[in-house]
């Protein structure tokens, strides 16, 4: 019998979609493995999520108390918690912060550790981790060796299901180490409207947007189809826009249901950023630009005419 654990990530004091996302996959490999789910929540307040998480096959939800996040703490807890429960499996999203913590957890254990998962799988026994490699030119899939393996899963990557488990809460108290680094203070941008590396639905622009004054004009489509505004190098090179917006190989790495690309031509570090989305739309004036390849539908066209146009239509049906 293996175990999971899962680790799930608030924001805001609220749980983050890709919390629920790790935690039906991690029913999905438990099934499979004929063992349970446990699902972690580290911070203040956390206890009336284990409801959300039952919902979605937790079997049971352990509680740490903690303040602002410390990956040094966040790890030691996340280890004082593998030791205890013995999961063979660990599931951890891949944001800012698994991306920080997830690794010294994989010391502190002695696990080995697959990063960025799109696709989780069980054969022989063991979670096969389909991930992109070679800037998303192409896909591996991985198994881990060792007693613990974990993974990092990509965002929007899981398919929320609802296969209710107990979800029964239990408060731990897990060492917390003492941290050699201290956040002394943070300075927070306004961010996105909607988090790009959560959301379902993104538009995004390049150079094709011409000007930073021209950003209205998506925003607006992004705005009726609750999407979040992205992005290409190109754009935030010039100047248009932070590059908190950024999408690609020097950017963020999303997997939205829909990414819609405005004048935007398509290079390859642009396209290791979003090739895995499920659907993707092109608006482009070149015909011949690289991003009509792996589009799922393409527009030739004047991004300032067909965007537009697909605003209205988006409001009329959408209200």
């Amino acid at each position: 019998m293996s175990n999971v654990l899962i680790v799930g990530e608030l924001k805001n004091g609220e749980l983050k979609k890709i919390s629920r996302e790790i935690t039906s996959a991690g029913r999905k490999i438990a099934d499979a493995l004929g063992g349970k789910v446990t699902a972690l929540l580290i911070g203040s307040g956390v206890e009336k999520f284990a409801g959300d998480l039952g919902a979605v096959g937790a079997d049971s939800v352990v509680t740490v108390n903690a303040g602002d996040f410390n990956a040094e703490t966040w790890a030691n807890l996340v280890a004082g918690v593998i030791q205890d429960k013995k999961p063979s499996v660990v599931l951890v999203p891949h944001t800012s912060q698994g991306k920080d913590y997830s690794p010294r957890v994989a010391v502190k254990v002695g696990a080995g550790i697959v990063a960025d998962a799109v696709g989780l799988s069980v054969d022989g026994g063991k979670v096969v981790a389909k991930k992109p490699i070679y800037s998303g030119k192409a896909y591996g899939n991985f198994k881990i060796t060792s007693d613990i393996a974990i993974f990092t899963v990509r965002p929007n990557s899981q398919e929320v299901v609802q296969k209710a488990g107990a979800g029964a809460a239990e408060a731990a108290s897990p060492s917390a180490g003492d941290a050699k680094v201290k956040i002394v203070s943070s300075d927070l941008s306004g961010g996105n409207k909607v988090q790009l590396a959560e959301a379902s639905i993104i538009v995004s622009g390049g150079r094709g947007i011409k000007g930073p004054e021209n950003w209205p004009v998506l925003q607006g489509l992004a705005d009726v189809l609750g999407a979040a505004l992205g992005a290409s190098r190109a754009a935030v090179d010039a100047g248009w826009i932070s590059h908190s917006h950024q999408v690609g190989q020097t950017g963020k790495t999303v997997s939205p249901n829909c990414y819609i690309a405005c004048g935007i031509s398509g290079a390859i570090q642009h396209l290791a950023g979003m090739g895995s989305s499920k659907y993707i739309v092109a608006i482009n004036k070149d015909g011949d630009a690289p991003i009509f390849k792996v589009a799922t539908y393409g527009v030739v066209g004047d991004l300032f005419e067909v965007v537009p146009a697909l605003t209205d239509e988006f409001k009329k049906v959408l209200g």
